[in-house]
């Protein structure tokens, strides 16, 4: 059985979960809602590409 927590004790596992939502609202207010990537992919040189400077022409 778990014991009963007291309002007074903050363990671990709450200092944890306050951190993560906090880091979490932080990250919402800085880029706003929705999904945000962390990383891209990278690109690969191959990969086509209608822009001039990417032929070899003048920019």
């Amino acid at each position: 059985m778990k014991k009963k927590k007291t309002a007074k004790s903050i363990t671990m596992d709450d200092y944890i979960k306050a951190a993560k939502r906090g880091n979490r609202e932080a990250e919402i207010e800085l880029l706003g809602p929705g999904f945000h990537s962390k990383d891209r992919a990278y690109k690969s040189k191959k990969l086509y590409t209608r822009k001039l400077k990417h032929k070899g022409g003048e920019a």
